[in-house]
């Protein structure tokens, strides 16, 4: 356990004098999310630690280096895990990246995401200013809850130094359905299906096939997953865990590709003519799709039904990541970073070039 807070408050008031640019990395492993963005190094990675792990309130706080693997691993002893199953892309990540990108796996869509599962969290903004928002309860009173702003705040609101999540047990069976089907009929089927409050923790659409995992009871998976098959024509596959990891660390087949990969946000219910592969995922509303559209053509289609496009891997260098802001939530966005980052010296570019 190391605590580099000093070192890192000095770091950014160093640069606040000077009025330059930082660039916030942990581990690193998920520097090719967003827009590039250039500055002095203010590496995370050294401030790491467990601080705290009460198994029996379901909370854990650790420092923002603190590599995800050791967190699941302490989890794991007891039994718990991270339910929105953070995806790592390398051994070197930490929790403070996973948080700061607000990644979550398979089961974000039925379990929650990223920030659902944040609690409070120690910052250090743009000025150097040491800020605490939230504590290690469930947030149970009105007012703004700062702390979940960052997540998915890539670091250009603040230097994440430690994070307190709720943690979850780990359910005592798994068990995963697969069923032929065609995309539109397999989103209906899966959106009616998890309206019947069976156990699903995941779903996803490829190669003309849609696959469901379960997680509960021994006896409520083996239910669910005969009433699925028997309402479906589907069937159980066996040795599924290295089918989700593959989807959830994107090393499954479809993503080892050259072809620009977009990823789609839309209503579960949509039903797209895209053209170009598609891996669908969280009941529909989460579409990887591998295309040569142009992507601001490519947002356009997709703005009437109230969806966004990320750039999300293979673009050209130009492309803005993300989906642009409309006018309102761009203020909005303007004032945040303002409010924490005055000077823009966080990670400057890499939610939106322009700031």
């Amino acid at each position: 356990m190391t605590d580099h807070t000093k070192h890192l408050q000095q770091q950014i008031l160093a640069a606040c004098r000077d009025n330059s640019a930082c660039r916030i990395e942990g581990g690193n492993s998920k520097a090719f999310i967003g827009n590039a963005s250039n500055g002095e190094l203010i590496s995370t990675a050294q401030h790491s630690g467990i601080i705290s792990y009460d198994a029996s309130e379901l909370v854990i706080t650790a420092r923002s280096g603190t590599p995800l693997s050791e967190i699941q691993q302490a989890l794991a002893a007891n039994n718990q895990q991270l339910a929105f199953e953070p995806p790592a892309f390398s051994e070197q990540a930490t929790i403070g990246g996973s948080i700061a990108c607000n990644l979550s796996g398979p089961a974000r869509a039925y379990l929650g995401a990223a920030r659902d599962f944040v609690l409070g969290c120690r910052l250090i903004n743009g000025k150097g200013e040491l800020l605490q928002f939230g504590g290690q309860v469930m947030k149970n009173v009105a007012g703004y809850d700062a702390s979940r702003l960052m997540a998915g705040a890539y670091g250009t609101l603040g230097v994440l130094l430690e994070i307190s999540l709720k943690v979850l047990p780990k359910p005592q069976s798994q068990i995963t359905v697969k069923i032929p089907q065609v995309a539109n009929d397999a989103i209906l089927i899966i959106n009616q299906l998890a309206a019947k409050n069976l156990p699903i923790t995941a779903s996803c659409y490829l190669d003309h096939h849609l696959t469901i995992r379960l997680n509960s009871s021994q006896q409520n998976t083996v239910a669910a997953s005969q009433f699925i098959c028997k309402q479906t024509g589907g069937r159980v596959i066996e040795d599924d865990k290295g089918f989700w990891q593959s989807i959830r660390e994107q090393t499954h087949q479809f993503f080892d590709s050259s072809t620009p990969v977009a990823r789609l946000s839309v209503p579960a219910c949509s039903q797209l003519d895209l053209a170009g592969e598609q891996l669908i995922e969280w009941g529909g509303a989460l579409r990887w799709l591998k295309t040569e559209q142009d992507i601001d053509s490519l947002r356009d289609e997709i703005k009437p039904i109230g969806g966004h496009v990320t750039a999300y891997k293979n673009f050209k260098p130009s492309a803005e990541y993300f989906q642009p802001l409309d006018s309102s939530n761009k203020l909005l966005q303007q004032r945040l970073k303002q409010a924490f980052d005055p000077a823009a010296i966080l990670n400057p570019g890499r939610l939106y070039k322009e700031f």
